[in-house]
This record gives structure tokens, sequence and C-alpha cells, in this order.
């Protein structure tokens, strides 16, 4: 189950560019070890990508677990994860070029390996997590 980011959390954390990201691990009760990723948000809502695409250790355990938590901007906030696919990507990739235009590692970001893994991030409310299980809601 998800919820809309409240007030000005969502501009706080895309304008931090400091997210770390944690997916459950497997045993449905802790959390895999935060990785630091670039993040944008379009219309309202969060998205990651995985550089290196679907091989993507913290990405393959988002799409398994479907929930985890993340940290930045000084907020630490349980979520949900998505993937997303289609023409959405074009504005992901605008917003990746908006924010990290002057990068090195831009092409990365929106490189077809990197938009194969992307993410969208929501809030999570009402969750229950059980050991060895996936989100129940």
């Amino acid at each position: 189950m998800s919820a809309r980011w409240q007030g000005d959390e969502l501009v706080k954390i895309a304008e931090a560019d400091d997210l770390h990201i944690a997916p459950f691990r497997d045993d449905g009760n802790s959390y895999g070890t935060p990785t630091w990723i670039w993040s944008v948000a379009v219309d309202g809502e969060l998205f990651v990508r995985a550089y290196n695409g679907q091989d993507s250790r913290w990405h393959q355990a988002a799409l398994r677990q479907k929930a985890g938590r993340i940290t930045a901007a000084g907020m630490t906030k349980d979520v949900v994860f998505a993937p997303v696919d289609g023409p959405l990507n074009d504005r992901i990739d605008e917003a990746y070029r908006r924010k990290y235009g002057r990068n090195p590692y831009l092409g990365s970001m929106i490189s077809a390996r990197a938009r194969s893994a992307t993410v969208k991030i929501s809030l999570r409310r009402g969750a229950t997590i059980s050991k060895g299980s996936k989100l129940l809601g």
C-alpha cells in the first residue's frame, strides 16, 4: 500500500542528492546495505535507476521484496518499489539531464541499461512485514 509524498518532502529529497536506498533482505525483516543512488522527481513521484541495469543487487532486491527504506535530506522513509517501463522513461531521462547535466556519469544513467532498471519509489503506509514473506498490505 502506498501513499503520496507529503508537503515539500519530495522537493527536499530531489534537491538533496543524498538518497540512500535499502531494500529488505530476503528474510523480509532486515534491510540491505544502503546504496547511494541518483534520484529524480517527475510529476510528484520519485524515481531511481541502477546505472548497471538489472544486474544491480539493490535493484533485484527492490523488485523481489517490493519494499524497504530510503534515507535522504535528513529523513528516513519506509517505501515500496515498483518497476517503470515505457514512455515515462523519456521524461525521467529529461529529469536526469536537468539535475545531473554536468556530471560525467550522466550517460550511464540515461543508457538503455539503466532505463531497464528504473524504479518508482512511493511511501509505504499500513504495511505489515513478516519474516520470510513478501510485503503484505
